[in-house]
């Protein structure tokens, strides 16, 4: 037996607006970038659990090398967005970890992610070169590979 409640308009609408505000607060932390230090970053992207791409530019790559096992796909060039979808096998709810040299840009771009309909994407703001959040992946002694492409 299904018992119905009768509420006043008032009440309703309350209850409405309580339902949103909920959707919405739950959504928003769903979409929230997580933070990630460069140690586990590199140890997820070698056992595949993760995308790790390096966002930053090919000088910087060939100055300092690519982690081991990033992809090189620079928030500066053409097609950036279309590259990261190919990464991800077309997928928006794969793990992609951004680095950049010290956290700034991986910030903005995985803010840029998220709009774009990705669900999880992770920051690795200690970067390359280190920040606030640590010392960095060179600093740490992960492993480094060369950037020969163009």
């Amino acid at each position: 037996m299904q018992m119905r409640r009768n509420y006043s308009p008032a009440c309703a609408a309350l209850l409405s607006a309580l339902a949103l505000l909920l959707a919405w607060a739950m959504s928003a932390a769903l979409a929230e970038t997580r933070l990630m230090d460069a140690r586990q970053a590199s140890d997820l992207a070698a056992r595949g659990e993760i995308i790790l791409v390096d966002i930053r530019t090919p000088r910087e790559w060939r100055e300092t090398g690519i982690g081991a096992s990033a992809l090189p796909i620079s928030m500066h060039r053409s097609g950036f967005l279309d590259k990261i979808r190919r990464a991800a096998g077309g997928r928006k709810d794969r793990a992609i970890a951004l680095i950049c040299a010290v956290g700034g840009r991986s910030a903005r771009i995985a803010q840029l992610l998220r709009a774009q309909g990705y669900s999880h994407v992770i920051d690795v703001s200690e970067g390359m070169l280190g920040s606030s959040a640590g010392p960095g992946w060179i600093k740490k002694g992960l492993p480094l590979k060369a950037y020969t492409g163009g």
